[in-house]
């Protein structure tokens, strides 16, 4: 190729990234930061039960108040049980301020093993200190932060079930009728009874591409999400029944999130759906929910056609100033992009967006600016469910590329997973993805959860532009602030996003949240609205900050513990 040939190629690849050349550089950290215990998850080979395939979630979150984010990754076992090998209990990593890790899971108080799933994070009792649910097959587990850098499991305490067997999938902490304490909806995946399950190849539900592979989910009995009432006094309330979660029937749930998705100040719960339509339960403002998942689009692709989804990630990629809906999907199918039109209706522009390129196994999924451009990007982790296509010859591989889809800020997305870096030249078995700042330089990384392998740490290293991060503390709504909305606007540009427990898949995002402003040294406005319906702003703040924000209080403040 000549010099001039080269010339044109650079030109032509800048012009389509929108006119600027690609500013991302992902690195995997993993090892050198300290995350390096192995998950486990069903086998390594051959998947006999669908239990084994859906893996785990993972969740960066301040467990302890020293101010440097720590990472908790949901953790699964064998169908043989409890063995020799690594630990088969949560992985609760410690930061130590600089982001190395060090394994704190025993002397946290994890010592429970089992078929982990999904992870979500709230204060669920208003103390200042974050606490967990973990979603498992078998019975979820509530663990309240003593304060101490331990956990107590009080899922019997606060009057969750411990007895009985559900397929806990996705999870959310939210306020969903805003009396200031957080409540709590779990998706569930399959009745599945191990012992009265087809074994593969028994059934046409269990074979694919003429593989003899797990059995399901169709022909397996579906699961019913489940809304839990805060009582306020430690314990919940099922009030599924009265609230309307269950009048849409059962379904293969999997990833969940809460948001308010038509600007009402209320928080609706989003559903991605496996073979079953996903689900969109409107809040009606009375502690009951509406299902209006086919009316507003979202339960089905554009083409009218069943999916199966996974993962699930919201932003306001267009800067419209509504919550868009991403949803990963299974091979062959192409990712899911909802654009919220006016609150009540979406639109799936995946195809226009430029999401068609891959048509991957996909499993977590967030909207993270990787850039500081102010726009959105998508990250997606993918994987195959059958560990048997390896061994056919089906045209799919069991580990799969990360990809990274570029915002273009015109609506459309670019492919740009070549040329972001060295750690995504690596296909992962991948399930769970979040994303946050664990090093305290500003700018988010992402955390993925690696079927029976070690997870990934993706660190951008390449260059700078401005941003800003804002952490919310609430008082008279709920101490998370979880459901708060904050509003940053540079000159006529006005970027939101929203305080949210949950989404990906089976995963928790930091709560802390970014915006990148690009070469802007300051923000003109910031607006938070508070759960509690308050209306906070300040004006002309310099830019490059980590501000700390409690409800109420004028001051802007900085988080403890960070450089």
């Amino acid at each position: 190729m000549t010099a001039r040939s080269r010339v044109c190629v650079l030109l032509f690849g800048a012009m389509a990234l929108g006119g600027t050349a690609v500013s991302i550089r992902l690195v995997d950290i993993a090892a050198t930061s300290g995350l390096v215990l192995t998950n486990t998850f069903g086998g390594h080979e051959k998947k006999t039960y669908i239990l084994e395939t859906t893996g785990n979630g993972a969740a960066i979150f301040d467990y302890d108040g020293d101010g440097a984010n720590d990472i908790l990754i949901a953790n699964g076992t064998t169908l043989e049980g409890p063995g020799k090998g690594p630990p088969r209990t949560v992985q609760l990593y410690h930061n130590n301020g600089t982001g190395k890790f060090t394994n704190v899971s025993r002397e946290a108080g994890f010592a429970a093993e089992g078929w982990a799933q999904g992870v979500c994070v709230g204060d669920y009792n208003n103390d200042g200190k974050p606490d967990l649910l973990v979603t498992y097959y078998g019975y979820n587990r509530l663990y309240k932060n003593l304060g101490d850098g331990k956990f107590d499991d009080v899922t019997a305490e606060a009057r969750l079930p411990v007895t009985g067997v559900r397929y806990g999938a996705g999870c959310t902490f939210f306020d969903y009728d805003r009396d200031g304490w957080l409540d709590l909806f779990v998706s569930n995946y399959v009745a599945l009874d191990l012992a009265n399950t087809p074994k593969p190849g028994e059934n046409p539900f269990c074979e694919w591409k003429g593989l003899s592979v797990m059995c399901g989910p169709r022909g397996l009995p579906l699961g019913y999400n489940i809304l839990y009432h805060n009582n306020r006094d430690g314990t919940f309330s099922d009030v599924s029944e009265r609230a309307g979660i269950l009048k849409p029937g059962g379904r293969y749930g999997l990833g969940v999130v809460a948001a308010d998705f038509d600007n009402d100040g209320w928080p609706d719960i989003y559903v991605a759906c496996d073979q079953t339509p996903s689900l969109l339960y409107h809040n009606q403002h009375d502690g009951t929910f509406v299902e209006r998942g086919v009316e507003a689009g979202v339960a089905y692709n554009f083409d009218g056609q069943l999916q199966a989804g996974m993962g699930v990630g919201v932003a306001d990629y267009d800067g419209d100033g509504l919550l868009d809906i991403a949803k990963t999907n299974f091979s062959g199918d192409l990712p899911s992009l909802f654009k919220n039109e006016d609150g009540k209706f979406f639109t799936d522009v995946s195809q226009q967006a430029g999401l068609s390129a891959n048509l991957l196994l996909g499993w977590g999924v967030a909207f993270i600016d990787l850039d500081d451009d102010g726009w959105k990007d998508l990250v997606m982790a993918n994987g195959h469910v059958y560990p048997e296509v390896d061994r056919a010859n089906v045209g799919d591989r069991y580990r799969q590329k990360t990809l990274v889809y570029r915002n273009l800020g015109n609506g459309k997305f670019a492919d740009i997973t070549a040329q972001a870096g060295p750690a995504l030249e690596t296909p992962r078995p991948a399930r769970g993805l979040a994303v946050g700042d664990v090093d305290g330089d500003g700018r988010p990384e992402i955390v993925i959860v690696n079927m029976n392998t070690t997870p990934s740490l993706l660190k951008n290293r390449g260059p700078r532009q401005n941003f800003l991060s804002v952490t919310l503390e609430g008082t008279k709504s709920n101490r998370s602030a979880i459901g708060a909305r904050v509003t940053v606007q540079v000159a006529a540009r006005r970027q939101i996003d929203e305080v949210m427990s949950g989404g990906s898949f089976y995963s928790q995002n930091d709560m802390t949240l970014y915006f990148g402003l690009g070469r802007a040294s300051s923000v003109n406005r910031l607006e938070v609205r508070w759960p509690s319906g308050a209306v906070q702003e300040w004006k002309e703040i310099p830019a490059n900050q980590r501000l700390l924000i409690t409800e109420g209080s004028s001051k802007l403040g900085q988080p403890q513990g960070r450089r």
